[in-house]
């Protein structure tokens, strides 16, 4: 069962006030990371409800790590700790857009670079930035 309440019908899930996160069936949200500053895309990662929570409640970004099946602090490790300025669902609820201060070196990915979006598709193969 979910932390945050259901929204009644349609009409209060789009237009409502009432924060209403959709989780799958996996009790998780997608999340974006995207930097308050410059609008760059740094990261997207997973939240259940009590990341969402411990984000609302410290402002800083709390993710749910899928492969170690547990709660993370982005930046505990790495000191990329992530500053939320902002928080907004999409239109149905079931995405979260995080717009962020990163702290640390500035960075998001734990390859080294500044976002988890660093390679493009060329001609069918992935290309790194230089």
């Amino acid at each position: 069962m979910s932390l945050f309440p259901t929204a009644t019908d349609t009409d209060a899930l789009e237009r409502g006030g009432v924060l209403a996160p959709r989780f799958d069936a996996a009790g998780l949200i997608a999340a974006i990371a995207q930097h308050a500053d410059t609008g760059e895309v740094l990261m997207l990662a997973w939240m259940n409800d009590a990341a969402l929570l411990l984000t609302l409640d410290t402002g800083e970004a709390h993710y749910f790590s899928r492969s170690r099946n547990s709660l993370w602090k982005k930046g505990e490790t790495s000191g990329q700790v992530q500053t939320v300025v902002e928080i907004r669902l999409d239109c149905d609820q079931d995405a979260v857009l995080l717009k962020v201060r990163p702290q640390g070196d500035g960075g998001a990915c734990h390859v080294g670079f500044h976002s988890c979006f660093y390679r493009q598709v060329v001609d069918g193969t992935l290309v790194e930035e230089p």
